[in-house]
């Protein structure tokens, strides 16, 4: 693959805060307000964030102003989904059968660091996991091959003198998934912030889990789902792409409502909640193209995001070139005079995908659920919004998966967001054109998501659009008052 020399990228960003039984006609207009309300703070003040040069005015160095990184709009973004006790995650996480929070969190980048992605498990008291995924995230370097060149520490003091336990954790050496006390050993290490227990507590989610434990015990159905409300089975979770074309996905929750103690799900383990992936595509050195390739690449433009009309020269080199082709901008004018000169061996297109899921995280791990999208997308040769429907949209594999079972206890309900990239370049490494599409599906009633649309303007849908019944619409019209 050749090193990228690109000019900037517009950074993007979409949320989630969970998906299930989100049924219109159990949610109040009280209800549905708070979650707008949230959402669309947590997207804009992220958008805010990634929109801002870090340091300050006037300090900036002769390339000019730094802007934050992937990664941290990501955690940035995750951090207030965490704070905020309406999300599954952090301050608002569910209970376990036996009344604790246990929380979970990842990180992955599709490149730029040396773990990749990294998952953490069985938090008690952590105040915010996705820190410390992103800590580790960040450290893998050093505690992969000891190269630091971060600036960061590679020793912290002993465990003992921080009023901990006999665990040696002098890092997180290079293990990708940590567990339990010595995952909050690191935590402390790292100097992340450390909570008791009880600020997990909302009387919310106590409700919950006990109202599902008596519906169990009267033989009502199981303590984790219920068919007439929403219990939270969800994941809180961001994916974000940087001026630098880098894709970073967090994610973050507390499980599932009354799911055993000890219970890991499919929020920290790499390809099954979460996945990040960057791969090349060579131009097709057949020749073979045609008005039908050319026919192709029109309908894939049909995916949902900015549509860029190329020029006849560039659109004739295309179809007879891309093996996959994507949306491309148009080429800079510097570009436009070299276009009749390309042939199909200079050009390569660079796509990469991050996906966050949301739902029932026993049914993504049973079919890898994040890392079937990138699979299908670089292997199948179709879109990452069409690999997404595959796998989580309706009729999807997580439906599928659940068979007979569908609909009766929440099994294989779920929803991913995401976002695809798509950049190409000759063969010096300059960018020639460069696109990129947000991404969401649900197969279930609803899932809260927010996004900044190719206008640069906020926004949020909790259910699908064709959900919207004339009943549906009146209530979002009364909703929205």
């Amino acid at each position: 693959m050749a090193p990228i020399t690109a000019p900037k990228m517009k950074p993007r960003v979409i949320i989630h805060g969970g998906a299930g039984n989100i049924r219109r006609e159990t949610m109040s207009p009280d209800q549905y307000q708070q979650y707008r309300s949230s959402l669309l703070r947590i997207i804009t003040t992220t958008d805010v964030y990634m929109q801002s040069p870090k340091g300050a005015p006037g300090k900036y160095p002769p390339s000019g102003p730094e802007y934050p990184s992937a990664l941290e709009i990501a955690a940035y973004a995750v951090v207030q989904l965490e704070n905020d006790a309406l999300f599954n995650s952090g301050h608002g996480a569910v209970f376990t059968r036996d009344g604790l929070n246990e929380l979970e969190a990842s990180v992955m980048v599709s490149r730029g660091y040396a773990k990749r992605g990294v998952g953490v498990t069985g938090l008690r008291t952590v105040k915010n996991p996705i820190l410390l995924a992103k800590a580790m995230l960040e450290h893998g370097e050093e505690d992969l091959v000891g190269n630091n060149t971060s600036g960061r520490p590679t020793s912290y003091p002993a465990e003992e003198e921080q009023g901990g336990g006999e665990l040696d954790v002098p890092s997180a050496q290079g293990h990708t998934l940590i567990h339990g006390p010595t995952a909050e050993s690191l935590a402390k290490r790292y100097g992340l912030d450390m909570v008791d227990p009880s600020y997990y507590f909302t009387q919310k989610r106590w409700d919950e889990h006990v109202r599902g434990l008596q519906k169990e015990k009267k033989g009502q159905g199981k303590a984790s789902w219920s068919v007439d409300e929403y219990v939270s089975q969800g994941t809180c979770g961001a994916v974000a792409l940087d001026s630098n074309g880098v894709l970073c996905v967090a994610t973050s929750t507390g499980g599932m409502t009354n799911k055993l103690t000890g219970r890991i799900g499919d929020t920290p383990v790499a390809g099954a909640g979460f996945w990040a992936e960057e791969w090349s595509e060579k131009a097709d050195q057949r020749g073979n193209g045609n008005q039908d390739a050319w026919g192709n690449l029109t309908a894939y433009l049909g995916m949902p995001g900015p549509i860029v009309e190329l020029s006849s020269t560039l659109r004739g080199f295309l179809a007879d070139c891309l093996a996959t082709p994507f949306i491309y901008s148009p080429l800079p004018p510097s570009r436009a005079s070299q276009r009749n000169n390309l042939r199909s061996g200079d050009v390569e297109v660079i796509r990469s995908t991050a996906v966050s899921g949301t739902g029932n995280g026993d049914s993504f791990l049973r079919v890898s659920a994040a890392r079937s999208v990138a699979a299908i997308a670089r292997w199948v040769g179709v879109s990452s919004s069409e690999a997404v429907s595959r796998i989580a949209g309706r009729g999807g594999e997580l439906e599928k998966s659940a068979g007979a079972r569908w609909g009766k206890a929440g099994e294989g309900e779920g929803g991913m967001i995401g976002i695809e990239c798509a950049v190409t370049v000759d063969k010096a490494g300059a960018v020639l054109a460069s696109q990129s599409v947000i991404l969401q599906d649900h197969n279930c009633s609803g899932m809260f998501r927010a996004w900044i649309g190719d206008d640069g303007l906020p926004a949020m849908k909790i259910w699908h659009d064709d959900d919207d019944s004339e009943l549906g619409s009146a209530l979002d019209e009364k909703f929205a008052q």
